[in-house]
């Protein structure tokens, strides 16, 4: 196990880098630099070039020191989902894993009773935050992972490789990854972003996903003198909830199923607002779902009033298997790669995005390597340090592949 990988990633999941939705600056939040720079002289430190420019981005170059016609590139995010708080991050390693509960704080416990997943890591280094917050994994998981990479090449020299490029992201969590990002300045002809789950996946397939905002005015008065009269934007909004199918809630779906998700809302009697997001793994059926929410909100204006509901629906990105499988070579390397580290690899569909998503439509054909990570956006978020080392494993093995690999892409 790599001690080094560990002590990178505590290190980086102390930092709080939580992004903020709905916000014009960018980054979103100011804090998420604070990694980013960290990130930027630790790979000036190990004598790679490296720069972070004006909207956050770093960018790396590790030169090629063998002929190869192939620029490989890794990308990971910095930033942390806002669903739970990633500030004063305490990890909590629990070495030889035994199966039971894993005590937290506040009485809480990471249990396999809850989290079937953990009865596969007995004996196991499992890292996990305290309860209070997320841990961070994802993705200072996959961030650690590429920055040992950087490390090991740097300091072995007789290790062959051609050019590698590296990139780390701010606001991946919000959907704005990719809103600046140097396809042409970052020069990989393929990229994988390592930003995954449990050891294995392997993605090439993600969700078509939009976000939607709901805003429903009211009507106010006292509700001793409300009949006829009283309109609740609260009621509204949850008579919209209810008018959505039931079954695409993602509590019920799994696979390539797609899903309305009410994220968040608030609101009084006389104003309300809820954020959702629409996915689904396939085209059509992500367009209906997107006509099948105005159809919603246009029968709620017909019965309480034009402009009672308002909604403003938009794209954060599509399904980017058609972009990458003319470059499937990219899936069927990472194949080897982690058949090459003892690994089972797992081709899922992702239910969920990446950046990798829009920088394939971008030009750049950007699977999804897995970090050793679970649990996501939640308190109970832990990551696997074995797992973390075999994603270090294939991406070695990765560069080991494209230093002789040749194509016309």
């Amino acid at each position: 196990m790599n001690e080094k990988l560990i002590e990178r990633f505590l290190r980086y999941v102390r930092i709080d880098t939580e992004s903020v939705p709905d916000v014009q600056q960018y980054p979103s939040s100011e804090k998420q630099k604070d990694l980013l720079s960290l990130l930027n002289s630790e790979l000036a430190e190990m004598g790679i070039s490296a720069h972070m420019d004006e909207y956050g981005y770093v960018y790396a170059v590790i030169p090629a020191n063998v002929q190869c016609d192939y620029t490989l590139g890794f990308i990971a995010h910095v930033d942390t989902s806002s669903a739970v708080s990633g500030k004063n991050v305490k990890p909590v390693v629990t070495r030889n894993y035994d199966g039971k509960d894993i005590a937290l704080a506040e009485g809480r416990t990471l249990s396999p009773v809850d989290f079937p997943d953990l009865a596969n890591h007995i004996g196991q280094t499992v890292i996990s935050s305290d309860g209070t917050t997320l841990l961070g994994a994802d993705d200072k998981a996959g961030v650690a992972a590429i920055m040992q990479l950087a490390q090991t090449l740097a300091t072995h020299s007789e290790i062959p490789h051609g050019k590698i490029v590296i990139a780390f992201t701010p606001d991946e969590e919000v959907g704005r990854g990719t809103d600046f990002f140097d396809v042409k300045g970052f020069g990989a002809d393929g990229a994988y972003t390592v930003d995954g789950g449990g050891a294995g996946e392997l993605e090439y397939e993600n969700f078509n996903a939009a976000s939607a905002k709901v805003k429903v005015t009211g009507l106010s008065v006292h509700p001793g003198s409300a009949k006829n009269v009283m309109i609740n934007a609260n009621l509204i909004l949850m008579e919209l909830q209810g008018m959505l199918p039931v079954e695409q809630n993602p509590r019920y779906t799994s696979g390539y199923e797609g899903f309305f998700h009410l994220d968040s809302m608030q609101g009084t009697c006389d104003e309300a607002t809820a954020y959702y997001i629409i996915r689904d793994h396939d085209r059509d059926k992500f367009e209906r779902k997107k006509k099948l929410f105005e159809e919603v909100v246009a029968f709620l204006n017909a019965k309480y009033g034009e402009k009672t509901v308002e909604v403003e629906i938009e794209d954060s990105y599509y399904n980017m298997k058609e972009k990458v499988l003319p470059h499937i070579h990219l899936v069927e390397n990472a194949v080897k790669a982690m058949e090459k580290a003892g690994v089972t690899p797992k081709v899922v569909p992702i239910r969920g995005g990446t950046d990798g998503a829009r920088l394939s439509y971008e030009g750049l054909p950007c699977p999804n390597l897995f970090t050793g990570g679970y649990n996501c956006h939640g308190r109970y978020e832990y990551a696997v340090a074995e797992e973390m080392d075999k994603c270090l494993q294939v991406l070695l093995n990765l560069v080991a592949i494209y230093k002789d690999f040749c194509s016309d892409d």
